[in-house]
């Protein structure tokens, strides 16, 4: 039986990770304090925070949990926020041995209060690169077009995506709420951001049934599936997936608090690793799940059902379908082969 130390000392990627769910409750604090947001939170202490934050476990289902990111993104509308939250957040990613971390977030988001997209990845950008600099963590940029948005909304941020793809931007996704807001409706920014040579990545199949991975797949040209929890309904597409060695994006503790899964130990991630499925392990929302890399490890090993070796093999993903170019994917995967024993 693996550690939680373990896992810690293993080096990780970190490829599924909303920049909107990773600030720290200090920081909150301290942000909603310093732009005069103190009302915009559900309490006025860290202690308040943390009991009103864990209600999210609670949550009905992925609408009402994503409802809970209006506390970060009120808090994430200047330039200085962005940065000090990219920072921090690589900053505590690298603290638990993650070599390379894949941000995510949808910088339409903030420009609430006159940021120009530009701006905001600009910042961000600023902050990854403190981070990397002080810390020797490497990044890639992944942004986020909703679901809910208009067709022109999202390829407006493929065309912002391309226009960074030399400057940190690895790759384009689709996040939000899949019901009632079909990937096949934004074909034209995935057409773009392919034709560009963009990494491509959907959130599918984490709140609906398999036609949602469907779609992704065959109407955007997803090269990942960020969740994909509801393959195993659908065999046929499974061997698919496995066949073509599709990684999944799978965030264990995220999937339970959506009712997703019942629990734990209901997770299909054991059998999909059995199954011959690329399955990577990623946290979601450092914030909102109360967790990170090495801890969602632990718990897909202690609960889900993993195996060491299985463990050991998920973790090699993460560097294996990270979107990085194919000499420092190999560069980083020897590597961590080489550290990681069991």
């Amino acid at each position: 039986m693996l550690t939680l130390d373990d896992i810690q000392s293993w080096p990780k990627a970190e490829l599924h990770s909303h920049l909107d769910g990773a600030m720290r409750l200090t920081t909150m604090i301290e942000m909603a304090d310093q732009q005069g947001k103190r009302n915009l939170l559900p309490a006025s202490s860290l202690e308040g925070l943390k009991i009103e934050l864990a209600k999210i476990d609670h949550s009905a289902n992925l609408h009402e949990y994503l409802a809970w990111f209006k506390y970060t993104i009120g808090l994430m509308q200047s330039e200085e926020a962005l940065h000090r939250i990219a920072f921090e957040m690589a900053e505590d990613f690298a603290k638990e041995n993650v070599r390379y971390v894949e941000v995510r977030f949808g910088p339409v988001l903030h420009t609430q209060e006159g940021l120009t997209l530009e701006q905001v990845l600009d910042a961000v950008i600023a902050g990854l690169e403190q981070a990397k600099s002080t810390y020797g963590i490497e990044y890639g940029i992944i942004v986020c077009a909703l679901r809910d948005r208009f067709v022109e909304a999202s390829l407006e941020q493929a065309h912002l995506a391309v226009r960074y793809a030399k400057r940190g931007v690895v790759a384009f996704d689709l996040a939000g709420a899949e019901a009632g807001n079909p990937a096949k409706q934004h074909l034209e920014a995935f057409y773009y951001a392919r034709n560009h040579l963009l990494g491509l990545t959907v959130h599918a199949g984490e709140s609906w049934g398999p036609e949602s991975i469907h779609q992704a797949l065959f109407f955007c040209g997803a090269h990942r599936i960020g969740h994909g929890i509801t393959l195993n309904q659908d065999p046929e597409l499974l061997n698919f997936v496995r066949d073509h060695q599709i990684p999944l994006e799978i965030c264990p503790t995220s999937n339970v608090q959506t009712q997703v899964v019942s629990s734990y130990e209901e997770h299909p991630i054991a059998e999909l690793v059995r199954s011959g499925v690329a399955v990577t392990i990623n946290t979601d929302s450092r914030l909102f799940s109360h967790t990170n890399s090495s801890g969602e490890l632990f718990l897909a090993h202690t609960r889900c059902g993993l195996t060491a070796e299985e463990t050991r093999e998920v973790v090699l993903n993460g560097f294996k379908h990270a979107f990085l170019s194919h000499k420092r994917k190999m560069e980083l995967l020897e590597e961590a082969k080489s550290l990681i024993s069991i």
